[in-house]
């Protein structure tokens, strides 16, 4: 069994960190660029696990010494490829599509709150009031709709005036509550 190490272990541990850690750096940084954008966007459930397992990865990598380089690597490009995989069903089958991704739901509309929907979200009116400040909306009259997107954002839809175009065509995809 190793010893237990508190407060220094020696040269050659520091070593490796540095060297690994900057290696799997470059080689993530590399890896990312070759996937693409999407693999850094934060959309939904499956974007938000390949970030965490990523960074998981990254950790564990230069930290233990019992994990390679050529390990971590392959496990990187593993979780990117699975990332790919998934968003290239996605984008090509819409029942896919609804099995991977949540819908928008819509929690305020014209006027009222849309209590059961922000209970199934989990968000109180207090949260929504901060996200209409947080865009710099002084009251809920100019507000025509709060929406949680996919990604658990909260998007804020503004009322129309008469120079824009009517606001309909935005909310047509939102599922009724």
């Amino acid at each position: 069994m190793d010893d237990v190490v508190f407060f220094y272990g020696g040269i050659e541990p520091l070593v490796r960190i540095v060297v690994i850690g900057t290696l799997a750096y470059f080689s993530l940084l590399i890896l990312l660029r070759i996937s693409g954008k999407r693999t850094l966007a934060q959309l939904n459930a499956f974007d938000f696990v390949i970030t965490i397992a990523i960074g998981s990865t990254f950790g564990r990598l230069i930290t233990a010494k019992g994990v390679s380089l050529a390990e971590s690597v392959t496990a990187f490009f593993t979780l990117i490829f699975l990332q790919y995989l998934v968003s290239w069903f996605i984008v090509r089958s819409s029942k896919f599509d609804k099995l991977i991704t949540a819908d928008p739901s819509l929690l305020y509309f014209r006027g009222q709150f849309l209590r059961k929907a922000m209970k199934e979200q989990r968000v109180t009116q207090s949260q929504l009031l901060a996200v209409v400040r947080e865009n710099k909306i002084g009251a809920l009259e100019h507000v025509e709709a709060i929406v949680m997107e996919s990604a658990g954002t909260i998007a804020i839809v503004k009322k129309e005036t008469s120079e824009e175009t009517p606001i309909s065509p935005v909310l047509n995809n939102i599922p009724e509550i």
